[in-house]
């Protein structure tokens, strides 16, 4: 009878202080994280946003910082230097991405086929090194290899008969060894992700496959494809998003060089802003470079998770 009389009422409404603010111990607890949220993340976006429409050039805050409206959005679109470090981050992009996915997907797949509990569990834990490793400290660590005088990779490559390479002062070079290092810092977390979604295929149907085909492709494009879409989608998105506003790894290994060679967008955002000064440029450059990162965004989730759905 009570819970019949419950049901009538419907569901309880939380208690509220003064009208407003919900009694319940969960909204106590989110706010710590909505006020660093809104500090972090809220804040500084609304100041950039705020600096795009304005003058603010920190060399000379003595005329102030006059309204200017679209003009800095003007002078970034129509910068030739910006396009040519956006060009070079999306040459980087389509060149790395693909071979991360691929070799994320190969050490995936070795990684399902393990029969060994606890090989399995060493391999996985082996992986999250790499990403756990900050992006200073993989540029550090790409100086090291890539130096011409007791470099690794200079050794490497004089076993095959190569003579040394400056890798760090030639253009060419210098964009492959970042390539390199964030291949090997960023392949694992293509590997985990793509493992998580071959976890999800039914045993049943994996071995049934297994005996109608020995081939492995078919049995990945048909059987498994729809499962490791997701996980794929949240790699273009994540990996997208972090190559365009990669800075602290090229910074610390080249510095953008040699000359503009491997100066992405986020490194050139950054002599604009803090070598030049000219806060508001590089505020509207960083505007653009979020706009086009949420259209990248919805790209992939409309051509690619569209089609695991």
């Amino acid at each position: 009878m009570a819970s019949s009389a419950m049901h009538a009422r419907g569901p309880r409404k939380p208690t509220r202080y003064f009208g407003i603010l919900p009694r319940s111990p969960a909204f106590w607890f989110l706010i710590p994280a909505i006020a660093a949220l809104a500090i972090i993340g809220i804040y500084p976006l609304l100041l950039a946003l705020y600096n795009s429409f304005h003058q603010y050039k920190l060399a000379d805050l003595g005329s102030g910082t006059p309204f200017i409206g679209v003009d800095n959005y003007v002078a970034t679109l129509t910068d030739p230097t910006f396009w040519e470090a956006l060009g070079r981050t999306a040459l980087f992009l389509c060149l790395t991405l693909p071979i991360e996915i691929a070799l994320g997907l190969f050490a995936a797949l070795l990684l399902h086929r393990m029969e060994l509990p606890w090989l399995r569990a060493a391999a996985r834990v082996s992986l999250v090194i790499p990403m756990a490793t900050t992006y200073a400290v993989v540029g550090l660590i790409g100086r090291l290899i890539f130096n011409r005088q007791f470099g690794v990779a200079n050794y490497l490559t004089g076993l095959i008969g190569i003579p040394p390479q400056d890798w760090l002062a030639d253009p060419t070079l210098a964009f492959v060894s970042v390539m390199i290092m964030d291949i090997w810092q960023w392949t694992p977390f293509c590997a985990l992700i793509l493992l998580a979604g071959l976890s999800m295929v039914p045993k049943e149907a994996e071995e049934a496959a297994r005996l109608e085909t020995p081939k492995w492709s078919m049995i990945l494009w048909h059987l498994q494809r729809p499962y490791l879409l997701p996980g794929l989608t949240a790699i273009l998105i994540l990996r997208s998003a972090d190559m365009l506003k990669m800075f602290d790894a090229v910074f610390t290994m080249t510095r953008g060089g040699p000359g503009a060679a491997t100066e992405f967008i986020s490194v050139y955002i950054q002599r604009v802003g803090f070598r030049l000064f000219d806060q508001g440029m590089a505020s509207a450059q960083a505007i653009i470079l979020l706009i086009l990162t949420i259209v990248l965004s919805r790209l992939y989730i409309r051509f690619v998770y569209r089609e695991a759905a």
